[in-house]
């Protein structure tokens, strides 16, 4: 086997062999997109699950078990420097988490209906404040007062 002794081929190969690990431990993880929870039909338009805590550089994957729903970050729920999404109707989308803090997500046509979730990235204490303060319409409002609720009894 030849060893590269150009300097920029050393660098450029240490560093992948550096970063292997990190990415070899990334999860994937789903939320699926429902007409009706499964273990409550009178609970309509919901992610399952609504909660999900995921590591930095883990993937989630929303699937649409049911027509009529989509994913989309709320503004002033994401973290800094994130990227935000809004996924096209009834299509499997997948986002990759790289800043900590915590995300929150909604579907746009039952975002008034409170079809809202959280994703924890890390301990997700980077942007939890703020992430509270934003306002919902409708029952997204005591949607996310719950999840809140939820995710401060899980820690």
């Amino acid at each position: 086997m030849r060893i590269p002794t150009n300097p920029l081929r050393l660098l450029s190969v240490s560093l992948l062999l550096g970063f292997a690990p990190m990415f070899a431990q990334a999860e994937e993880h789903r939320i699926l997109m429902l007409n009706a929870a499964a273990d409550d039909a009178q609970h309509t338009n919901v992610f399952a699950p609504d909660i999900l805590h995921i590591a930095l550089g883990d993937t989630v994957t929303f699937i649409p078990r049911d027509e009529g729903h989509n994913t989309a970050s709320k503004r002033g729920m994401i973290p800094e420097g994130a990227e935000p999404w809004n996924s096209p109707m009834d299509e499997e989308f997948s986002v990759t988490l790289t800043v900590p803090g915590i995300y929150g997500y909604l579907c746009l046509p039952h975002y008034e209906m409170g079809m809202v979730g959280l994703i924890i990235v890390g301990d997700g204490d980077a942007n939890v404040q703020a992430a509270r303060k934003v306002r919902h319409p409708g029952a997204a409002r005591s949607a996310f007062r719950a999840l809140f609720k939820e995710v401060n009894t899980l820690r």
